[in-house]
């Protein structure tokens, strides 16, 4: 959610041949059945941004390669304000990596199990740019089977500016 800079021209060179080492690991900030999530920031930019990497052999191993080069491939074709957009993929010997915006926010679910009480003009934000996401995905002939509050990041903005006074 919110607009992040992912409409802006890319930040490298597109002959650039981008592998781990340019990329500085910050800090972890989630894991899944195969696959984790740290932030990281580009050496000669210092842009931070989400790597995403998947283990190949966890991958093989539970039949779902198809389902991360599916992934990779509909990412590759999409840029939009209010989506993860992807920056960079690359490989090596153990792991594949996707470079996405960083949303630092939290998702949707964190703020909901903290009783968070959004501004009614905030909620109407968020609808606003959760259908104009979806009216994208469908224009580019994408359904989105996983829409769920894990699934929608905030930004840092939309978390300060969020929250109803009390």
């Amino acid at each position: 959610m919110g607009a992040n800079t992912s409409s802006k021209p890319p930040v490298f060179d597109e002959n650039e041949d981008v592998n781990f080492d340019h990329f500085e690991i910050l800090r972890a900030i989630g894991k899944g059945s195969f696959g984790k999530v740290c932030i990281v920031q580009k050496n000669d930019t210092k842009k931070m941004y989400a790597m995403k990497y998947m283990n190949k052999l966890k991958c093989v191993e539970r039949n779902e390669v198809r389902n991360v080069f599916k992934e990779l491939q509909i990412m590759q074709g999409l840029e939009h304000p209010f989506l993860v957009n992807l920056w960079y993929s690359f490989q090596d010997e153990e792991d594949m990596f996707m470079v996405v915006d960083l949303l630092l926010g939290g998702d949707l679910r964190y703020h909901l199990q903290q009783n968070v009480r959004f501004k009614e003009e905030t909620v109407k934000l968020f609808i606003c740019e959760l259908v104009m996401a979806l009216d994208y995905l469908q224009s580019q002939r994408i359904i989105h089977r996983d829409m769920k509050p894990d699934n929608i990041l905030l930004d840092e903005h939309d978390t300060w500016l969020s929250y109803k006074s009390h």
